[in-house]
């Protein structure tokens, strides 16, 4: 006779499952109760796993959040993360933070989106984890696509990328952040045409281009 094998438990599995669960419990949990009365007792408790668990990965609550975050995000990309390209910048950018209000307005995120934002402000180590990890990777998605539009005479050549970046997505995060004004689809327009067309009335503008392109030519003489 043979004797059947049993089948060990596979540790990276339930690793990660109780990852999940740690993740999906702090994000449901900073919702229901807020941010300050989160524990990670009762982050443990939800889950089903021990404290210690937590604490093994992650230093504290609000890192535990941010990685809530970013598991969100894995699970509703798909394929590589990109700004659309339809060869109009002004069309694109008004999809992309017309999808930023969207997200900004959804019910379920903005409790835990806020607790992350005061925790970044608080915490240096945070902070520095959320720029590498997600701030920064996010920039070069935005500066590439804006990069492409300067590339293809969209943009001027001269065009800071990384401040026009700030430019176009910093009016929705204050506002939504500040509770100044509603965050609408119109307003993530009217960030746009500014961002792209400046300040200037258009007449004014377009004056200043053509002294600047006289001033340019050589005089014949």
């Amino acid at each position: 006779m043979t004797k059947q094998s049993k089948s060990l438990p596979d540790a990276g599995r339930r690793n990660e499952a109780s990852r999940k669960a740690i993740l999906t419990a702090a994000f449901d949990l900073v919702g229901e109760v807020g941010f300050a009365k989160l524990s990670i007792e009762a982050i443990a408790a939800r889950a089903g796993v021990g404290k210690q668990t937590i604490y093994r990965w992650w230093p504290s609550k609000g890192t535990v959040l941010f990685d809530a975050f970013l598991m969100l995000s894995e699970d509703h990309a798909s394929g590589d993360p990109a700004l659309p390209d339809t060869g109009d910048i002004e069309a694109d950018l008004k999809t992309v933070l017309r999808a930023t209000v969207d997200e900004l307005n959804d019910a379920r995120y903005d409790e835990p989106l806020r607790a992350l934002n005061t925790e970044i402000v608080h915490d240096p180590e945070l902070a520095a984890a959320y720029a590498e990890r997600l701030h920064e990777p996010m920039r070069r998605i935005k500066r590439d696509r804006l990069r492409r539009a300067q590339e293809a005479g969209q943009l001027d050549a001269d065009t800071d990328l990384d401040l026009a970046v700030e430019l176009l997505w910093s009016p929705l995060l204050n506002r939504w952040l500040q509770r100044t004004g509603p965050l609408t689809a119109e307003y993530a327009d009217r960030v746009v045409e500014a961002a792209l067309h400046g300040l200037r009335p258009r007449t004014e503008a377009a004056s200043h281009t053509r002294t600047g392109q006289a001033a340019g030519k050589p005089s014949r003489g």
